[in-house]
C-alpha cells in the first residue's frame, strides 16, 4: 500500500512532513489526471498565478517537438522554479510536500530500496517510522510506482513530493560509489603487491579489472559530489585522491603507489592518448554516461618526480544552463549589463581568473539576447554546452581550426553576435577588436585579475589604446565565491584578523556573523554551490580620454572607474557579507587581493 496525504503533520523524529491515514494512491480523492499529467500540471499553475497561459501554450508546443516532461520543461525554460513545481505536484497527486535539506535519512531506510529503483525513478528513502511506513520522497510522482515500491521494499510506503535537485542530491549523499572502493583496491594488490605497474604486467582495459573499477567508482562519486576536478596525485608513498567542489580542493582518499601508473594508463587509454609517453604533458578528451546523465571529461597528464600526475576536468552536460539573471549580480548591474549586451556593436569582456565562472556568464548573455532576428555564432575551445539554435565552431588545431582563422571564416557568414571562447593571442585579439568596430556585437572571454587588467592585457598584446578605446563597450570582471549553507549555518565569533579585513573593505557594524557547520548536502564543507561575484567597468567618456591620452596606471585608471559609479570586487564581496550569503575567510580566500 502506497499512503497519501488528506492532511499534514509533521513527524516527532525528524520534523518531516508525512500524511495522516492510509489511502490507496490507485484512487486518491484529489488527484486530476490526464495524459501523462502534462495538462493538468500546466492548469494547476496557471491557477496558482505560477505561469502565464502564453508560457503554457509555448511549453506544450515545444513538449511536443521533444516530448519531454512538461514540468521539468517548464523549469528548464526558466519560466518556474523546482519549489513551485513541486508544490503543484503535490496538490495534483494530493501528497505531502517535504524539504530534503531538514532531514537525514536513515541507514535503514536506505538499505530498504535498491539504489537502482531509486535512481531511475527520482526517489530517495528517508526513514522507517515507528509503525514500519517507509518514507520516500519523490521528484516525479506517479500512479503506477504502488506494486513496484511495496515489492521492491517489502513496506508500506509514504510517498512525499520534493524538488527534483533535492532529490538528486540526497540521492548522491544516500548511496556512496565509493563503498566498495577498498574491496577492489585489495583485489588489485594481492595481484600485483608493490611491484612496479605498468599497462604491459596489468589489465587496464577489461571492464571488471579492478583499475577499472576504482577509475570509474571515483569519477562516479565526483559527478555525485558535484566536483569540478578531479585530482589524481602520485606521492612517496600514496596516490591522493582530492575533489574541486564550490571552488576548493578536498581530500577524497588515498591509494597504494602502486595504483598510480595503472589508474594513469586506463584513463590515457580512454581518452585515446600515449599511454607509452610518461614524460610530456598530454591533453585527452572522455565522453561518459554515468546515473542516467552525459559526461565529458578532458584529461590532462604532467610528469612529476613521483609519477604521473592526471587531471580531470568534469563538464556535466544534463546541468541546466544559468539563466542572467540567475548569476547573482546585483539588481543595477543587472540593469546596466542587460542593456549593454543589447548593443548592436562593440565589445564585451569577461575577465577573471581560470574558474571564476567567465563561461557561463558569457552563455547566459548568449542565451538572452538570442532570438530569432539574430544570427549568433560561436568559436570555442571545447565547446561545452549545445545551443540548438546558435552556431557553434569547435577548434580543432589539426585542421587550422584556431581561434583567429574561425573568427575570419565567421565574419564571412554574415554574423550578428560572435562568441569567441577565449582570447588568447594578439592576431585573435586584433580580428575581435576589428570585427567589434565593423558593425558586429563580439563577446569574449580574457583571463586577468580584474576589469582593469583586461585593458592591460589588450595593451601588453600590441593593441592601440584608441582601438580599445572605441571597441570596448565594458569590462566584466568576477569571481565566484562559496555561499554558506542555509541550513546548517550557526552564529560564529571571527578572529580579530577577520574583522580587520572586514572594516578595511568598507564593511560597517555588523554584530552578528554566520558560518556553516557542515551538513549532508554541503558535504561537511559549511558551503553550498556558488554565487558570482562582479565588478562592471563600462567605457565611459574620462577613462577613454585616460586610456588614449595619459597611458594611465592600473591604480589611476581603477580610481577613476570607481569615481565614476564601479563597485569593486571587494565591495560588493563586503555587501556579500553583510547579507550572510558568505563568510569573510571565504572572501579573504577568493577576493583579497583586489
Amino acid at each position: 500500500m502506497v499512503r497519501i496525504g488528506k492532511g499534514n503533520h509533521r513527524s516527532p523524529q525528524d520534523g518531516v512532513p508525512v500524511a495522516d491515514g492510509a489511502l490507496a494512491i490507485a484512487d486518491p480523492p484529489r488527484q486530476r489526471q490526464g495524459p501523462d499529467g502534462a495538462p493538468q500540471i500546466g492548469a494547476i499553475l496557471v491557477a496558482r498565478g505560477a505561469l502565464t497561459s502564453a508560457q503554457l501554450a509555448e511549453a506544450l508546443l515545444q513538449q511536443k517537438a521533444s516530448d519531454k516532461d512538461l514540468g521539468g520543461l517548464l523549469v528548464e525554460l526558466g519560466f518556474i522554479h523546482e519549489e513551485t513545481l513541486a508544490d503543484a505536484l503535490a496538490e495534483q497527486f494530493g501528497l505531502a510536500r517535504v524539504n530534503l535539506r531538514d532531514v537525514t535519512p536513515s541507514q535503514e531506510a536506505a538499505e530498504s530500496l535498491p539504489e537502482q529503483l531509486a535512481r531511475s525513478r527520482h526517489l530517495v528513502p528517508i526513514r522507517v517510522t515507528d509503525d514500519g511506513w517507509l518514507e520516500i520522497a519523490i521528484a516525479e510522482p506517479s500512479l503506477t510506482l504502488n506494486g513496484e515500491l511495496s515489492a521492491a521494499t517489502g513496506r508500506d510506503v509514504t510517498m512525499l513530493v520534493a524538488p527534483r535537485t533535492q532529490v538528486q542530491r540526497m540521492l548522491d549523499t544516500v548511496y556512496r560509489a565509493l563503498t566498495d572502493v577498498d574491496r577492489q583496491v585489495d583485489a588489485f594488490t594481492a595481484v600485483h603487491g608493490s611491484r612496479l605497474v605498468t599497462a604491459k604486467n596489468v589489465d587496464v582495459a577489461a571492464d571488471e579489472a579492478p583499475v577499472v573499477q576504482v577509475v570509474n567508482m571515483l569519477i562516479t562519486q565526483a559527478l555525485r559530489d558535484r566536483a569540478s576536478d578531479v585530482h589524481i596525485e602520485p606521492q612517496d608513498s600514496r596516490v591522493r585522491v582530492r575533489y574541486r567542489i564550490d571552488g576548493a580542493l578536498h581530500d577524497v582518499m588515498a591509494l597504494p603507489d602502486s595504483m598510480g601508473p595503472a589508474i594513469a594508463s586506463r584513463l590515457k587509454i580512454t581518452a585515446g592518448m600515449n599511454i607509452v609517453e610518461r614524460r610530456r604533458a598530454q591533453d585527452g578528451q572522455i565522453a561518459m554516461t554515468i546515473d542516467g546523465r552525459d559526461l565529458d571529461i578532458r584529461v590532462a597528464t604532467t610528469g612529476t618526480i613521483w609519477g604521473e600526475k592526471v587531471v580531470l576536468r568534469l563538464l556535466d552536460k544534463s546541468r541546466p544552463l544559468y539563466r542572467l539573471g540567475d548569476l547573482g549580480m546585483p539588481t543595477d548591474t543587472h540593469a546596466a549589463y542587460s542593456s549593454i549586451i543589447r548593443s548592436p556593436f562593440g565589445m564585451v569582456i569577461c575577465a577573471g581568473p581560470t574558474g571564476s565562472g567567465k563561461t557561463t556568464t558569457l552563455y547566459a548573455s548568449m542565451t538572452e539576447i538570442n532570438t530569432p532576428e539574430r544570427n549568433i555564432t560561436t568559436i570555442e575551445d571545447p565547446v561545452e554546452y549545445v545551443f540548438p539554435s546558435i552556431n557553434q565552431i569547435q577548434i580543432n588545431e589539426q585542421a587550422e581550426v584556431t581561434f583567429a582563422n574561425g573568427l575570419r571564416s565567421i565574419l564571412r557568414q554574415d554574423p550578428d553576435v560572435i562568441l569567441v571562447g577565449e582570447i588568447r593571442d594578439a592576431e585573435t585579439a586584433r580580428i575581435a577588436v576589428q570585427s567589434a568596430l565593423t558593425g558586429h556585437f563580439v563577446l569574449s572571454s580574457l583571463h586577468g585579475t580584474d576589469s582593469v587588467s583586461a585593458l592591460y592585457r589588450f595593451l601588453d598584446m600590441g593593441i592601440e589604446s584608441f582601438l580599445i578605446a572605441s571597441s570596448v563597450l565594458a569590462v566584466v570582471g568576477q569571481r565566484l565565491i562559496r555561499r554558506t549553507c542555509h541550513y546548517c549555518k550557526t552564529p560564529y565569533q571571527p578572529s580579530t584578523e577577520e574583522l580587520a579585513f572586514y572594516r578595511d573593505i568598507g564593511g560597517g557594524t555588523k554584530k552578528q556573523f554566520w558560518v556553516g557547520e557542515g551538513c549532508n548536502l554541503c558535504s561537511r564543507t559549511g558551503y553550498s554551490d556558488r554565487i558570482g561575484v562582479y565588478e562592471l567597468l563600462r567605457m565611459t567618456e574620462g577613462l577613454k580620454e585616460m586610456l588614449i591620452n595619459k597611458r594611465p596606471s592600473h591604480e589611476a585608471m581603477r580610481l577613476l572607474a570607481q569615481s565614476e559609479g564601479m563597485r569593486s570586487l571587494r565591495q560588493e564581496a563586503c555587501q556579500l557579507i553583510q547579507d550572510d550569503v558568505t563568510t569573510i575567510s571565504e572572501v579573504v580566500r577568493c577576493i583579497y587581493t583586489l
